[in-house]
């Protein structure tokens, strides 16, 4: 069998060199002459202050800390419930799928038993 290559151009294999870029090197034109006008730095300006000064408002009454407290224990609080009815949930669709396995395998004694014991 024959293989095929592509037919490649001369233009297409050309290698650009690469000269790094230095602050302090100056430039060289294509004719091989310095460049008279080098290019000047910008100068560096300071950041802006950064803080948060300019987003506070003036507020007509002070905050109430107490609501917020009991706002947030009635969100940790709804999180600790949605947490554990998500883990009672999880845990009784997990202990269903291994009732429906042993079902499905064709074994009779899947049902789970309770014993207690009795101390007169």
């Amino acid at each position: 069998m024959k293989t095929q290559r592509p037919i490649a151009a001369e233009e297409e294999h050309r290698v650009v060199p690469f000269r790094p870029r230095n602050g302090s090197a100056r430039r060289v034109t294509e004719a091989g002459s310095a460049n008279p006008n080098p290019p000047v730095p910008l100068p560096r300006r300071e950041p802006a202050q950064l803080d948060l000064s300019r987003y506070e408002q003036m507020r007509e009454e002070p905050d109430d800390f107490r609501h917020r407290i009991l706002a947030n224990i009635a969100a940790i609080a709804f999180t600790v419930a949605l947490t554990a009815i998500g883990i009672w949930l999880a845990m009784s669709i997990a202990d269903l799928r291994k009732t429906q396995d042993c079902l499905l395998t064709g074994r009779r004694d899947c049902a789970r038993i309770i014993t207690e014991t009795y101390t007169p």
